[in-house]
């Protein structure tokens, strides 16, 4: 089950790459209405041409989730997932349901208004349907008459007969699942600023179980009603409230994490300092600007989880402080200084610089903290024991993750021990036939900066943000 969800926060990951587009041209739509100070048509341009991304996460998220749970990849797979979501989408709209039903249209339950485009819900169901099936059924053989419709072409198929099942228990289970999940969002809603801080805080706990991705949907979009991203993107929603779930990350990833990492390199030992510089500047630096902090905190939460703890205490104070003064800001990547400065031109940013004055605030606590937390109990952070921190011996040059992606499969047991890879925004994600043969010492010597492992046969191996061009190179060598 832990398996199943750590690749659907995987999965999930697929779309999300995909607003920063949606966010960058928004911004541009926001910055010149903020030039002129009215709407035009360039400006208006723009604005259609981001949300008209935003308008489509439920298609996209169902192709994402087909594509990410799916056992190789393909194409297949997110075709039939396109096929079953509208499928869905449009036996669903509401002048339908009225037909079917037998009643007015007027008196059709309003949750069906919401299985449209954007409808994430209705994407990840559809996407593991998809999935499933791509996995059951893409090398079935049927008999010589019926062979052109063997292996990849029976998913569609099959998806389409599966999306009608789907349609018809939606039917009379939508307003039910609906009533709940709205429900759900109302009563974190309602719980105020404590309910943001309260996300927060999960938010961060979840960080070493990959599951953080899942949580987010929940908050960021239209699943639970509350759809914080795109209603911040679009300019809709209620002045000081959009965005709550997102502005207290500023502070955190743009100050707190690099506070973290010099806390760090001041409490490690004088002989390690040298690399505990690398590899805190370079997370640092990432954190910042792009708002991507699993560097730093894959390099303390395994060996010294109290200060992870302590840094989910505090990411959860900082959505609660935000969200309690109503200073907002959003983003469609993560909480660095692009979406930051992209979020200043939003009309929903509220007092968004007291963001950068929490974050002063949040970059001193974080460091006495952290070195107070450090020194005091004796934590094993980077730097601190023989083997707090390995020197990479990957190559230089045009062959650097050539010769890491060998020393990885090397230190994950051989190929042999490999049975499929995957990866997300900053690590690779495997299964294995058995992860005690996994040497972490030998991996982290390749440059990843630590390995995470969930039962028996599941693995992560914490690279960066270059961990696409090591993942395409792991997986050429296991073609090879």
């Amino acid at each position: 089950m832990l398996n199943f969800f750590q690749r659907l926060g995987r999965s999930l990951m697929l779309p999300v790459a995909i607003l920063p587009a949606a966010a960058i041209i928004v911004g541009v739509a926001n910055a010149l209405e903020a030039m002129t100070g009215e709407k035009t048509i360039v400006s208006q341009f723009f604005f259609t041409a981001g949300m008209s991304i935003l308008s489509l996460m439920g298609l996209l998220f169902a192709i994402g989730t087909a594509l990410g749970m799916s056992k190789k990849n393909d194409g297949a797979a997110a075709l039939s997932a396109v096929v079953g979501f509208f499928m869905v989408t449009t036996i669903l709209k509401p002048e339908n349901v009225a037909v079917f039903s037998g009643v007015p249209l007027e008196t059709v339950n309003a949750g069906f208004a919401k299985i449209d485009n954007s409808n994430v819900f209705i994407g990840i169901i559809v996407g593991l349907i998809a999935a499933y099936l791509f996995n059951r059924f893409s090398e079935t053989e049927l008999p010589m008459a019926l062979s052109f419709f063997s292996g990849k072409r029976l998913v569609p198929i099959m998806t389409a007969f599966a999306a009608m099942l789907l349609a018809l228990i939606l039917l009379f289970m939508w307003p039910f699942i609906y009533s709940g999940l709205v429900t759900f969002g109302e009563w974190i809603l309602g719980m105020g600023p404590v309910g943001a801080g309260l996300y927060g805080f999960f938010n961060r706990l979840l960080i070493p179980l990959g599951l953080h991705h899942a949580l987010n949907s929940v908050f960021w979009f239209d699943v639970a009603n509350v759809n914080d991203v795109v209603n911040f993107q679009q300019g809709t929603g209620q002045q000081g409230i959009t965005g709550r779930y997102m502005a207290g990350f500023f502070p955190v990833m743009m100050f707190g994490m690099p506070a973290a990492a010099l806390a760090m390199y001041h409490t490690a030992e004088p002989r390690h300092k040298k690399r505990v510089a690398g590899l805190m500047l370079a997370g640092a630096i990432s954190a910042f600007f792009v708002g991507i902090t699993e560097p730093i905190e894959f390099a303390f939460m395994f060996a010294a989880p109290g200060l992870f703890l302590i840094h989910a205490v505090l990411t959860g104070l900082s959505l609660l402080i935000a969200a309690l003064f109503q200073w907002t800001a959003g983003f469609a990547f993560s909480a660095g200084l692009i979406d930051f400065a992209l979020s200043l031109f939003n009309p929903m940013a509220n007092h968004p610089l007291m963001l950068m004055v929490q974050g002063l605030v949040f970059f001193a606590l974080y460091y006495v903290v952290f070195r107070v937390a450090i020194k005091t109990f004796d934590m094993k952070t980077p730097g601190r024991g023989d083997e707090a921190v390995q020197e990479s011996s990957a190559a230089e040059g045009e062959r650097k993750y050539s010769a890491m992606a060998s020393q990885v499969i090397a230190g994950l047991g051989g190929r042999s021990n490999i049975v499929s890879l995957a990866h997300c925004a900053t690590r690779l994600r495997l299964e294995v036939k058995d992860n005690t043969l996994i040497d972490d010492t030998t991996i982290k010597k390749a440059g990843a900066v630590g390995v995470a492992r969930s039962g028996r046969t599941q693995a992560q191996v914490i690279i960066g943000t270059h961990v696409q061009q090591v993942a395409d190179e792991v997986e050429k060598q296991l073609e090879d």
